[in-house]
């Protein structure tokens, strides 16, 4: 992001990578994609509303910091 460069190719592929693998994401992992996809200004639906339901699955697990990023993400990506 810093450095100016998009690669909508590259993200395309990460996300249906994430989704043929979203039910092996631990707290941590749904944390940091979130954060990252975010950060980078990058949407992806799909698998937002997938990481939204692992999540779920994983609420009892999730740390302050993990809840703060994956609210912190959805809030940035204007994701509900």
């Amino acid at each position: 992001a810093k450095l100016g460069h998009s690669s909508p190719e590259l993200f395309d592929a990460i996300s249906h990578k994430a989704l043929e693998k979203i039910n092996t994401f631990n707290h941590q992992g749904i944390s940091n994609i979130l954060w990252a996809y975010a950060k980078l200004g990058r949407s992806s639906p799909e698998l937002l509303n997938a990481l939204s339901k692992q999540a779920m699955k994983k609420i009892d697990t999730l740390y302050p910091h993990n809840i703060v990023n994956i609210v912190w993400a959805y809030a940035k990506l204007g994701h509900s």
